[in-house]
C-alpha cells in the first residue's frame, strides 16, 4: 500500500464518505473561510483525525502547486489488484461481469472521468497497461470524485494476455474503433463483456483489436472525427447497463 496526497474537496470528501481508515493526514488551510472545507474538517475531527493547519504557501508546495481548494490528505491508496485475480473476478461476478480496457490513457483527466463513469456503472474492474498509460494520481483522483479508489484497478503488465485470461473466463471482448460499419447499439452486451478502448490520439494497439471479438463504434452525425475517451467511455457503458436493466 503506498501513501499518496488526496487533493481538494471532492477528493477529501470520498475518502471520508467511503474509506476514512485509509486516511492518514489531513491538512487545512488555516484562515480558510469556505464552508465546505470546514465542515470536511470538522467530520475528520468527529472520526478521530485532526486536522494540522498550514498557510496557502505550505500547501502549494505539498501538493506541487496544484488547486487545492484549501484541503490537502494524506492517504494509504488500496494496491492494484494482481492480472491474475482477473478470472476469480469473472467468476464471482458471473453474468453480470463488465469489464472496462483502457489501452493507454494518458491523461490523468480522462482516466479519472473513465473511473467515475465505470463505478457509476457498476463495473467489476477496470483493466490498463502498466506501460504506456497513466496510474492513479492526485489528479486522477480527483477528476474521479472517489471513484478511482472504488473501483477494482488491475494494472496488467501484458495487456494482450490479460484479455486472453478475460476470454478464458468466457467473457466477450467488444472494441470501440471509428472505421466500422457496426453500430455501438447492435452489439448484445448482456452477459459477460469487456468494454475495449483504445487511447485518446491512437487508438487501440493492434494486439488489442485484433483480441476483441467484436468491432463497433458510436453512431454520431456532426462533423467531429471522434469523441474524448471518457465520453465515449461513459456512453458504452451506460448502452450496456440499459441493456442489462
Amino acid at each position: 500500500m503506498s501513501q499518496d496526497l488526496l487533493i481538494g474537496i471532492h477528493a477529501v470528501e470520498a475518502a471520508l464518505n467511503y474509506d476514512v481508515d485509509n486516511l492518514v493526514e489531513l491538512y487545512v488551510e488555516s484562515g480558510v473561510h469556505n464552508p465546505r472545507v470546514k465542515e470536511l474538517a470538522e467530520r475528520a475531527r468527529d472520526l478521530g483525525i485532526k486536522p494540522h493547519a498550514r498557510d496557502r504557501a505550505a500547501l502549494d508546495r505539498m501538493t506541487g502547486g496544484a488547486r487545492h481548494q484549501g484541503i490537502v490528505a494524506r492517504y494509504n491508496a488500496p494496491a492494484p489488484v494482481a492480472e491474475s485475480e482477473l478470472p476469480k473476478l469473472a467468476e464471482a461476478a458471473g453474468q453480470g461481469a463488465l469489464f472496462l480496457v483502457l489501452d493507454g490513457v494518458t491523461d490523468p483527466h480522462n482516466l479519472g472521468a473513465c473511473l467515475r463513469s465505470a463505478e457509476a456503472a457498476g463495473v467489476t474492474a477496470v483493466i490498463v497497461p502498466k506501460d504506456r498509460a497513466v496510474g492513479i494520481t492526485p489528479t486522477v483522483r480527483r477528476a474521479s470524485a472517489g471513484a478511482a479508489d472504488r473501483v477494482p484497478l488491475v494494472m496488467a503488465t501484458n495487456l494482450a494476455r490479460a484479455l486472453q485470461a478475460l476470454k478464458d473466463a468466457g467473457v466477450w471482448l467488444a472494441g470501440l474503433v471509428g472505421d466500422v460499419e457496426t453500430s455501438l447499439y447492435a452489439i448484445d452486451f448482456k452477459g459477460p463483456m469487456a468494454i475495449v478502448l483504445g487511447s485518446e490520439g491512437e487508438g487501440m494497439r493492434r494486439l488489442t483489436r485484433e483480441a476483441c471479438d467484436f468491432l463497433a463504434k458510436i453512431p454520431m452525425r456532426g462533423g467531429v472525427e471522434s469523441l474524448n475517451v471518457s465520453v465515449a467511455t461513459g456512453i458504452a457503458l451506460f448502452e450496456a447497463l440499459r441493456q442489462r436493466a
